[in-house]
């Protein structure tokens, strides 16, 4: 196995470079392929990005990955490692960072096109206006939401009920007085905009202002300090405070549950359940796909049987397909709507505090925005305000048609224009979401070779155990609490009589009652119907169904699970049409001959080099394309969506998932059973030039 650092070639048939520098066929290629840099001037409106030109330009502070080789080889900075020993990545963010974005943006990135320039603020990646609704997509925007504006607000309303308790004498004393003497001096305006300044403009104020302290242990009630909901102080930045092995991983638990918990009481309170009746027994699915009902047809149909029960009409309601219609309608640009929010947060945020190798001059430029407004309100009187807001209101409200004539004559003379108002392409051009970050800082990996690796995974549950915590700064900040007190509120507490009599006799007590057996049971016929439907499909392979072709290798068996596999960053594990091999991404400058495009390339072969030493590909590959004739790339899934459900209850099993490459020529080439599907799929996206766009 690879250890970090360990250098190995990952393709080509031609010598390295310091073997042949003066290759003129090197010259060539090498000026070809070489990456359009920050100081090449390009226009962003033609073949290049503000993110290709950050990924390929010069930084300041250097990771592992930016001090990586450039030549015709590829570093392993601990793809195997699982984040034991690996090094800084990239210099100005910590590796738990890095990771958690890697980690997130895994979640929310499926499908991306190439698009032929650049959008207006530079940056690619952005959602398409066409991009269609899918329950998943709507899952992950709205866990995108909970984790950066519904925790960050909740932390602002703690940090309320902070300055409300008077439980730090001193900052709340210190902002009554601002505010009563600003009042006194009719400086209400002109003080909220200088500290909106100060705390733009330089970032150790906001820490002065609002000291940080973890979310779960400040209680918005009291302002004080309180017993985590988890019962443990395991994390900083979740609100309950639950255990975590990596940073990060407590809050995206949290909003994976809070959208479960939305759909359970939707479903349940489409169905009427414990609504004059008692509930029936779960219900469960005996087929992967076909066979299995749709879920999201389950709460209308429940719906209607309880109408019916309680003499409704049922299906003579002519009201229910045009609801479910108009309903479904708007499913999408709320999907865009709740993505836009959780865009926009991360931009202010990304832009407040930005991440190497973007700069901080976006920060300076939005607190140089509010100087007018300060000046302003110097001179302006309270009534003045209403007057001119009043007036405002009086004129939008009466010119419509006025309005209306305006908007027209706009989209004939400029049809997008309002994308050029958008603030992603005004007051935040430039300012990256968090996927825009990921995309980049992937890109600083593959233009140096060095492409970084995927996220640490254990299978094993956190310890029960409180993280590390500065005591002294927490009380130093102003809680009011004695050491003692925060070490009682964060430590879990011990376990009653009845449950170290448990943990003695072993694993707890299994249910048995009626409905438990009744479930145990039907997981047990599933279970049974997933592997006679998965031996069909293998039976139906061999005698040529491409479909059933495209199911083998998709769920593991007990030994692969056991088993680590070696997986990139160059060898990808993988089936094409039911045939064992794998994708090797080819990052070498080579020329194309024969069966081979143009490097870098990808690549499906069934000739396999376990320990990823691959000097040349193969003159047989069963498909290869170079990255710049990439087009379109997309995550497909193994199993249909219900399929998916139904083998992760049964079965408890990993379903390895496939990718799917649309190349210039219109060819469609897809690699299944991918157990490190994302880690291939990012590498791909992050080698080319292409301008790509989410859908």
């Amino acid at each position: 196995m690879p250890t970090p650092g360990y250098v190995f070639r990952d393709g080509g048939t031609t010598p390295p470079a310091e073997e042949n520098p003066n290759s003129e066929f090197r010259k060539r290629i090498t000026q070809a392929t070489k990456p359009v840099t920050a100081t090449s001037k390009a226009p962003l409106g033609q073949n290049t990005s503000t993110s290709h030109q950050l990924a390929t330009g010069d930084h300041d502070i250097l990771g592992a990955a930016q001090r990586a080789g450039k030549d015709d080889r590829i570093t392993n900075l601990g793809w195997q490692a699982n984040a034991v020993g690996v090094d800084t990545l990239v210099g100005g963010l910590p590796n738990d960072e890095l990771w958690t974005l890697i980690r997130r943006f895994n979640k929310q990135m499926y499908h991306v096109k190439q698009i032929p320039v650049a959008p207006p603020g530079g940056l690619d990646l952005n959602i398409a206006d066409e991009d269609d609704f899918s329950p998943d997509k709507l899952r992950s925007n709205m866990e995108r939401l909970y984790m950066t504006v519904v925790v960050g607000l909740i932390g602002a309303a703690k940090h309320i009920a902070r300055l409300r308790s008077w439980r730090e004498p001193g900052r709340s004393a210190g902002f009554a007085a601002t505010y009563f003497l600003a009042w006194i001096f009719n400086m209400i305006m002109p003080t909220l905009f200088i500290t909106i300044i100060v705390l733009i403009t330089v970032p150790k104020s906001r820490g002065i202002l609002f000291p940080s302290a973890p979310l779960a242990l400040v209680s918005h009630k009291t302002g004080g300090i309180q017993k985590p909901k988890a019962g443990v102080l395991g994390s900083h930045d979740s609100v309950t405070g639950a255990p975590e092995k990596y940073k990060g991983e407590a809050v995206e638990q949290e909003a994976s549950n809070l959208v479960s918990g939305i759909a359970s009481v939707a479903i349940s309170s489409a169905a009427g359940r414990h609504d004059q009746a008692a509930p029936d027994e779960e219900g469960g699915s005996k087929t992967l796909d076909k066979g299995v009902p749709d879920p999201t047809k389950l709460a209308t149909s429940a719906a209607d049987a309880s109408s019916s029960a309680q003499g409704g009409e049922g299906s003579h309601d002519k009201t229910k397909q045009p609801m479910e219609e108009a309903l479904w309608k708007q499913m999408r640009p709320t999907m865009h709507i709740i993505g836009d929010i959780a865009d926009g947060w991360e931009r202010f945020a990304n832009a407040l505090s930005p991440t190497p190798p973007f700069s901080d001059h976006k920060r300076l430029q939005l607190g140089a925005i509010f100087a007018p407004l300060l000046l302003i309100s110097l001179i302006t009187k309270p009534q003045w305000v209403m007057k001119g807001s009043t007036l405002l209101g009086g004129i939008a409200f009466f010119t419509d048609p006025l309005m209306q004539r305006g908007i027209a004559l706009l989209n004939e003379k400029i049809p997008d224009w309002p994308k050029y108002l958008e603030i992603r392409n005004t007051l935040l051009k430039g300012v990256p979401t968090n996927a825009q970050l990921t995309v980049t800082l992937l890109r600083i990996g593959e233009a140096n070779r060095a492409p970084l690796p995927p996220p640490p995974q254990s299978h094993q549950p956190p310890l029960d155990e409180p993280a590390e915590l500065d005591k002294d700064s927490v009380t130093g900040n102003g809680l009011d609490a004695t050491h003692s007190e925060i070490d009682e509120v964060i430590t879990a507490d011990e376990p009653t009589v009845g449950e170290v009599a448990q943990q003695e006799e072993g694993t707890p007590k299994k249910k048995s009652g009626v409905g438990a057996k009744i479930i145990s049971a039907l997981k047990h016929t599933t279970a049974g119907g997933v592997e006679t439907k998965l031996a069909a499909d293998s039976a139906k392979a061999t005698l040529g169904s491409h479909h059933a072709k495209e199911k083998l290798g998709i769920l593991p068996s007990k030994q692969e699970q056991r088993e680590k596999p070696v997986e990139g960053p160059v060898e990808f594990k993988a089936r094409y049409n039911g045939r064992k091999g794998a994708v090797y991404v080819d990052s070498s400058v080579s020329p194309p001959s024969g069966n081979r495009p143009a490097s870098p390339c990808v690549y499906f072969t069934r000739h396999l080099d376990n320990n990823e030493i691959v000097e040349s590909m193969p003159s047989d590959p069963e498909w290869a394309v170079a990255i710049a004739d990439i087009v379109e790339a997309k995550k497909i899934g193994g199993l249909g969506w219900k399929g998916k459900i139904v083998v992760g209850w049964s079965t408890s099993r990993e379903v390895k998932d496939g990718l799917e490459l649309v190349t210039r020529d219109g060819r469609v080439l897809r690699a299944m059973a991918i157990k490190e599907r994302d880690e291939l799929f990012n590498r791909i996206i992050a080698m080319g030039q292409q301008v790509w766009e989410s859908y």
